[in-house]
């Protein structure tokens, strides 16, 4: 019982550190709508560091994540980072509601038929992938993270940095 509520309560958390992806596999290529209606590929943005952000807005720890990945990207975008967050699963209006109480400035990308999200391997959400300029997973973070904290910033820039 205690264990339980020991998991229970480090899920609660959110948790900043970003774990290193071993032998760098290749990042699959996708193409979504965001709420606007634009497409977005993750070859579009081939050699800049990408941050996809697998979510939902049913899921407490990606609600909880999702204010400190705005400030995350009003650091991160001046330094070239790309910032995407892809939807599972639900529609553009129940996002665009969330978007009233939780907004930001980064695309909000749709997987309404879970294809892209089974092209990674996600376990739950929220899970995240860092991919570097050669289009690989360099990191991965499972669970919610606190995106702005200085330490894990620094570890974005310095892969952004890189040759």
């Amino acid at each position: 019982m205690l264990l339980v509520a020991t998991v229970l309560a480090a899920q609660e958390e959110l948790q900043p550190a970003l774990t290193p992806v071993e032998g760098l596999p290749t990042a699959s290529d996708f193409e979504l709508r965001d709420l606007e209606g634009k497409t977005h590929r993750l070859s579009d943005y081939a050699g800049q560091v990408t941050i996809v952000n697998f979510w939902a807005t049913w899921c407490p720890p990606c609600r909880r994540e999702m204010p400190s990945m705005q400030r995350a990207w009003e650091e991160l975008r001046d330094h070239g980072v790309i910032m995407l967050a892809i939807d599972v699963g639900e529609d553009e209006e129940t996002v665009f509601q969330f978007t009233a109480d939780y907004p930001v400035e980064f695309p909000l990308l749709f997987d309404l038929d879970s294809k892209v999200v089974q092209a990674y391997p996600v376990k739950g959400l929220p899970t995240t992938y860092i991919i570097d300029k050669q289009g690989r997973i360099a990191f991965q973070a499972i669970g919610g993270r606190d995106w702005d904290d200085a330490p894990l910033l620094e570890q974005i820039i310095r892969l952004q940095k890189a040759p």
